[in-house]
């Protein structure tokens, strides 16, 4: 929940510790991401909601801590709760945990959200990373209004 509604790669996801966390402002502060930078992202507040639940029965340095609780959670082990997640769910299609981030991206994109808005919450240097969220859905197509229907009555 947190990868996709925050946009998350599996990495940062796991590297996350408990004062990475500002609920006051909705915001994940993702330390030394790609490119060695921090960025800042959206903490959703039903994401909020269930850290809350979370946070009541673990209280390590990391949000998510390893079986070793000096180490956070392994992507590794992140990736096989997600294929097992889908496995039950019935989801029969290869899917990765990195999906999750583009599908953040994507829906961003389709809400409205200006591109530069999401490359920033992506963490991406160079627009042209973002511009891959740019295909077009069948979705967005639909949607369109066709000019000529505003010329002719």
């Amino acid at each position: 929940m947190l990868i996709y509604s925050a946009g998350l790669r599996v990495s940062e996801a796991a590297s996350l510790m408990i004062n990475d966390i500002n609920s006051s402002r909705h915001i994940i502060r993702v330390r030394q991401s790609k490119g060695h930078k921090d960025i800042i992202t959206l903490l959703s507040d039903k994401a909020l909601v269930i850290l809350r639940e979370y946070y009541k029965e673990y209280t390590e340095k990391w949000l998510f801590p390893g079986a070793n609780s000096n180490k956070h959670i392994s992507v590794r082990t992140i990736q096989a709760v997600f294929n097992k997640a889908c496995r039950n769910s019935g989801i029969k299609k290869k899917v990765t945990v990195h999906w999750l981030r583009h599908s953040f991206a994507t829906h961003l994109l389709e809400s409205g959200v200006d591109l530069r808005y999401i490359q920033e919450l992506l963490g991406h240097q160079s627009s042209k990373t973002t511009e891959i969220y740019t295909h077009v859905s069948s979705n967005s197509i639909n949607k369109i209004k066709n000019p000529l229907d505003d010329i002719i009555d």
